[in-house]
């Protein structure tokens, strides 16, 4: 009953015109960012970042923003899966297996409509999964000590590359970096200034913004100044969307599925490090031992859509439990929303749900709020949202270069945090050429503090023993999961990442037959 009633007074806060407004910017923007091939939810969201500060939004209302973005973006993705055979981003791979063929087959509008549907029953799911299982996590937590946080943050770092990460050693060197630049500036401890080369205003450490919003976004128009000069590739195809909402029977038949794969797709994004990728792939994979009888998966079945979207979608929120619980993200785009909290001054974790209930619930009320729109939204503008995709990057990149930084330095208003951002930019563009992951480099410097404080904290009261780091039985569960989870991804991720290619190979084979 007490959730009940938190979850009434989440909603008490979230619908008010204000919110009810931003929820709705919010989905339309992110379905926009999702829609934009390249783009993804964790660039979408690192790019209106800036927008939401520049708005003067308290930290409810720009979280309900933001988080309306996630999801908005987590859907947009899919409509360049389903057109062009492009995905949005990892997750959408999936889609594409069955999405494209059902598209090529004259069922667009309905491919994209199922896709609607089965991401809002798998974020649905998964936000009443947060509900009950986040302050049950948040019990746990409260047990923590220094050294049990330390190894918390150790097993973020290393399950975050997670089953998708191509290679552990850069994902480790990715993490490395990001907790150098954590270092930066005075030590709180001893007053002593590190790594600011005397630069003062490097002396209160590097923006958490300032560092996303360079790798992120500003680092995507680089890549966009080194290889894309004509206009958009989707200005070249044409495709005929067709009906617009999915039959009756094709709702009961996929129906099964959606929640089947919401399940499973929740328990994945909890997980860290797995996130939506996993998520929409266990999710298609287990659809296609239990109900491809005739062999129809990747040739135009609406299951094999609607299983990686209730997957990834439900991914999606499973992965704010930890991120609100326990204040490690589980995925990139948690990373990014961790920034923002901690820029608001408040702090993920156990306490969060007794200092600032008004956030977290409005959070959560917000969460199907913006399901709702999403699902309003979509649908009836299929059509509307497919344009998008002729969009040619050479005018929405110079859009995204400037909110970036009229953003950055409409909430700072020093030049110099300009000149970092570009900085970061380059940094971005550079680990993007050498293909190594920019989501470590975020979660170390967010987390990087945290960790160096526990640690001292638990060394200090320990008189200098390190043993203290496995004192704990707990101690011992979170040091033995971080590193199965730093070992395993090299083992399935390979795996999981053969067979998706695997199949995408397999379905270019089928094209081509059929063009001969």
């Amino acid at each position: 009953m007490d959730t009940l009633s938190h979850l009434a007074d989440g909603f008490a806060i979230a619908i008010t015109w204000q919110n009810l407004a931003l929820a709705l910017l919010g989905a339309a923007l992110g379905t926009v960012m999702g829609a934009l091939p390249g783009l993804g939810p964790s660039n979408g969201v690192a790019i209106l970042i800036p927008l939401a500060f520049t708005l003067g939004l308290g930290a409810t209302p720009a979280l309900i923003l933001l988080t309306s973005v996630y999801y908005g973006a987590m859907y947009g993705g899919r409509i360049s899966s389903i057109l062009l055979n492009i995905p949005g981003d990892e997750p959408a791979v999936m889609t594409c297996l069955d999405g494209y063929p059902m598209a090529k087959a004259g069922r667009a509008g309905e491919a994209l409509s199922l896709s609607g549907i089965a991401s809002f029953v798998g974020s649905f799911l998964a936000t009443w999964g947060l509900i009950l299982l986040a302050p049950q996590l948040v019990k746990i937590a409260l047990l923590f000590g220094p050294d049990e946080y330390f190894a918390l943050f150790a097993l973020a770092f290393a399950t975050l590359g997670g089953v998708s990460a191509t290679n552990q050693a850069k994902s480790a060197f990715a993490a490395a970096l990001g907790l150098g630049l954590a270092m930066v500036g005075v030590d709180t401890q001893t007053g002593v200034p590190r790594f600011t080369f005397g630069e003062v205003h490097l002396y209160d450490g590097i923006d958490f913004l300032v560092a996303i919003v360079g790798l992120f976004a500003l680092s995507e128009v680089f890549v966009f100044l080194e290889h894309r000069h004509g206009g958009s590739d989707a200005a070249h195809k044409s495709m005929v969307i067709g009906r617009l909402t999915p039959s009756a029977k094709t709702l009961m038949k996929t129906a099964p599925t959606m929640l089947r794969s919401s399940v499973l797709g929740f328990i994945a994004g909890v997980l860290p490090g797995a996130g939506a990728s996993l998520g929409a792939f266990l999710s298609y994979s287990m659809e296609k031992k239990l109900v491809d009888r005739e062999g129809t998966f990747g040739k135009g079945d609406p299951r094999g859509v609607a299983a990686p979207e209730a997957g990834n979608n439900a991914a999606a929120g499973g992965a704010l439990v930890p991120m609100l619980a326990l204040g490690v993200p589980g995925s990139g785009t948690t990373a990014v929303l961790l920034a923002v909290l901690l820029s608001l001054n408040i702090t993920p974790g156990p306490l969060l749900f007794t200092k600032n209930p008004d956030v977290v619930w409005g959070l959560i009320a917000a969460l199907f709020i913006a399901n709702v729109m999403l699902l309003a939204l979509n649908i009836p503008m299929v059509g509307l949202f497919s344009r998008l995709l002729l969009i040619p990057p050479r005018i929405l990149m110079p859009a995204v270069a400037m909110v970036s930084f009229v953003g950055i330095y409409g909430i700072s208003g020093s030049p110099f945090d300009l000149y970092l951002m570009v900085g970061f930019g380059v940094m971005g563009w550079a680990l993007r050429k050498l293909d190594v992951p920019l989501v470590p480099v975020i979660l170390g410097t967010l987390l990087g503090n945290q960790m160096e404080n526990n640690l001292r904290r638990a060394v200090t009261i320990s008189n200098g023993d390190w043993g203290v780091l496995l004192s704990s039985p707990l101690d011992w569960i979170l040091w033995g999961i971080a590193i199965v989870g730093f070992i395993l991804p090299m083992v399935v991720g390979k795996v999981m990442r053969s067979r998706m290619q695997a199949a995408r190979h397999g379905e270019a084979g089928e094209e081509m037959d059929e063009a001969d």
